[in-house]
């Protein structure tokens, strides 16, 4: 008898749903300074970088976004002058993020997520961003998660799915359990990939691979969320 409690148990927890959110221009809007920052590098390198290049760089790592732009430009480099170059990159963005606050966060996000801790959900942060907790800090949500994978935490990017399985272990939930909200068609890829739950937020002709699209998160209302979790 305590053998099949216990084993109702471990199901129960097993299935547990798990919220896996990406970073950048899905819970706060700091894409826009990613862009910035790549923008600037590029006209320094003669390269002319556009909001639809910058497209092609959502969701993806750092080295591979460089490389994205340098091949824009038909540049060839070295790996000492690629190196400087990520390091220039991140400092000049670094520097946007010095007086970021609560208002970076985009709307409709933190009704979301009050609403899944109150549900008693799991909620994840699954990112390629290496500066994300340093975020959430200064945003003042990171006690709202429960588990944080982000660039410093796998080797692989999306849309290899790596980031979210990451995540999915950590809250002890499986992928078939498991939700992915992503602005990049490299974050849905991925979310697919690993049999997740994939849910669109931006451009439904960009994300048209999604399970489900939104516009932003001012357009999910509670009937929603409750069908995930159920």
């Amino acid at each position: 008898m305590i053998k099949t409690v216990f084993q109702a148990k471990k199901f129960i927890m097993n299935n547990k749903k798990a919220f896996i959110f990406d970073l950048d221009g899905v819970i706060v809007d700091t894409a826009k300074y990613h862009f910035l920052a790549w923008q600037k590098l590029a006209q320094q390198l003669g390269i002319e970088f556009t909001p639809e290049h910058n497209e092609q760089l959502k969701g993806v790592s750092r080295v591979r976004s460089l490389d994205i732009i340098l091949e824009l430009g038909g540049i060839q480099a070295s790996q000492e002058d690629k190196n400087k170059w990520l390091i220039q990159k991140n400092d000049d963005y670094l520097s946007y993020l010095v007086d970021i606050d609560e208002s970076e966060i985009l709307p409709g996000v933190l009704p979301v997520l009050h609403y899944l801790k109150h549900k008693n959900q799991q909620i994840a942060l699954g990112s390629a961003s290496k500066n994300a907790k340093p975020i959430l800090e200064k945003t003042g949500i990171l006690p709202l998660f429960d588990a944080i994978v982000d660039g410093n935490d796998v080797s692989n990017a999306k849309p290899d799915p790596e980031v979210f399985i990451q995540a999915a272990k950590k809250l002890n939930a499986t992928n078939e359990n498991s939700i992915v909200f992503e602005d990049s068609v490299a974050g849905i890829q991925a979310a697919n990939i690993a049999k997740m739950t994939s849910v669109g937020i931006g451009d439904s002709t960009i994300l048209n691979e999604a399970k489900f699209i939104f516009k932003d998160f001012t357009f999910i209302d509670v009937s929603f969320i409750e069908s995930l979790i159920n």
